[in-house]
């Protein structure tokens, strides 16, 4: 059970994020708006109906037409929510989105495993559109509320609402994590970026590493004095925190344990031959590590520990900013993989490798993680990684093996995985063959620790720690604190 009523009190809370909570489903007179899937949704929506909430985000489309994206959409009501769509233009996509966004902040907040590139005719369009989702957000917010901001691709927008609504209290959630300051100096626009995220009274990170990367940031690059978890700016005081974010757990759990999800389950497990399956659901992304994976699957086959008759790796790879040429070369590069390790191992009609270019619907995705043997989540570098959590969510039978990079959030908390480095194709080869030969005692020792710790931490109570902080940020009575020095 988690409690809906949320921290803040009576406060109004507004949402602000890319997309919004609902998308459309239907065509013509059946086209109806439906409450999105996902944990953020669900933790989130509870709190916005008890506290007469407004959600702002992109309503999904494009236009063609100049200015179309000048101003928000009519505001509408939808399951208890106020919701204010934002209206973006083909060039705001082109540029905010697909460039900035996801070519310069998103290779460089992961390590820079792409080279990010840095264009000024992205900047100016990124900033634009930030500012339009300030406006809307500090119209919804009024005299004052709990503004609550999501991701990278708005974190101009805390600095931009406190200007217009200097009564609200502005939280920052970054979802994926904040680099190495050695690395965020590379970017042009380092200082507007991080005076962006200053306009927040709590910005919140999956681990302390970001949250001290960030800080440190802030006090090389613009006036900001303090600690790795505080900071002194501009006659405020500003939490810099961990808040791991996760699932919702329960809900996971329940799909598990449905005859339906049981049965599919089963189905897989036969279609595939009876055989020992091991399991990768990513987003097609060069952060997630796939090439790697079969690369470490294709070492194992190749030095005889494991065959195409007793093994199959199942990759589920969910299309991905197609439109960005990096995402292109992935797939095709995976795409090769695929071939070649079929074309080698492929034994009496069993492929070796079970590869789906798609997502799946949720209800068999829990049954995926229930047929599977050894789940590979291998990111380079995530945030968090919410795909192992989920896995051990799926586990009612308390069995499976979980084999995580170390570079992943996630890692921080689920101890009982065996932990990779997704750079040492040799080490993951041997983690994998171990994974297949562990003993069932080992296994359900190792699950039951993992299902505890993502019971005990589940989506709710990631928002309500979030809220619970931003409900008591000192705001401008910060000045009577002395910032500490520098290490």
């Amino acid at each position: 059970m988690h409690d809906e009523s949320g921290a803040g009190g009576g406060r109004p809370l507004v949402v602000v994020a890319n997309r919004m909570p609902v998308r459309r489903a239907g065509e013509g007179d059946t086209a109806h708006w439906e409450t999105s899937p996902g944990g953020l949704v669900s933790a989130i929506a509870p709190v916005l109906r008890e506290r007469r909430g407004t959600w702002v985000g992109w309503n999904g489309t494009a236009s063609d037409e100049v200015g179309a994206g000048d101003a928000a959409a009519d505001a509408f009501e939808h399951d208890g929510m106020r919701i204010r769509p934002m209206a973006l233009t083909r060039a705001d996509l082109d540029s905010f989105y697909y460039g900035f966004s996801n070519e310069t902040l998103w290779p460089l907040y992961h390590d820079a495993i792409r080279f990010p590139r840095f264009h000024r005719r992205w900047w100016w369009p990124f900033r634009d559109v930030n500012e339009r989702y300030a406006r809307a957000a500090a119209e919804a917010a009024g005299d004052g509320a709990d503004v609550w901001v999501h991701d990278y691709q708005l974190q101009l927008a805390p600095a931009m609402i406190r200007e217009q609504s200097p009564g609200s209290r502005i939280g920052f959630f970054l979802h994926i994590p904040f680099p190495p300051e050695e690395l965020f100096a590379k970017m042009p626009w380092r200082r507007q970026v991080l005076e962006g995220l200053l306009g927040a009274d709590v910005i919140g990170f999956h681990t302390k590493l970001s949250a001290q990367n960030f800080s440190r940031a802030a006090r090389q690059f613009t006036t900001a004095r303090g600690s790795d978890s505080h900071l002194e700016y501009d006659g405020r005081r500003i939490a810099c925190k961990a808040f791991p974010i996760s699932i919702d757990t329960g809900a996971i759990d329940s799909i598990a344990r449905e005859d339906e999800t049981g049965r599919r389950a089963a189905v897989l497990r036969e279609s595939l031959g009876g055989r020992r399956i091991i399991l990768g659901v990513d987003r097609m992304d060069y952060t997630k590590g796939i090439d790697v994976r079969l690369r470490a699957f294709e070492d194992m086959l190749e030095t005889g520990r494991a065959s195409a008759d007793e093994v199959v790796l199942m990759q589920v790879a969910v299309p991905s900013r197609e439109s960005v040429g990096d995402y292109a070369d992935l797939r095709r590069t995976v795409e090769e993989h695929v071939g070649r390790i079929n074309g080698r191992f492929a034994s009496g009609g069993n492929a070796a490798v079970y590869y789906l270019y798609r997502g799946l619907d949720f209800r068999d995705l829990v049954a995926s993680y229930m047929a599977a043997d050894v789940m590979m989540v291998t990111p380079f570098r995530d945030g968090m990684n919410l795909v192992a959590k989920e896995f051990c969510a799926a586990r009612a039978d308390e069995d499976g093996v979980l084999v995580l990079s170390e570079f992943a959030g996630a890692a921080l908390e689920l101890l009982q995985a065996m932990l990779v480095n997704p750079y040492d194709i040799d080490g993951m080869s041997a983690a994998l063959d171990r994974a297949l030969r562990m003993s069932e005692d080992e296994r359900r020792r190792r699950m039951r620790t993992l299902r505890r710790t993502v019971s005990r931490h589940d989506v709710y109570r990631w928002a309500d720690s979030f809220l619970t902080e931003l409900a008591t940020a000192p705001g401008k009575d910060s000045t009577r604190h002395e910032p500490a020095a520098r290490a």
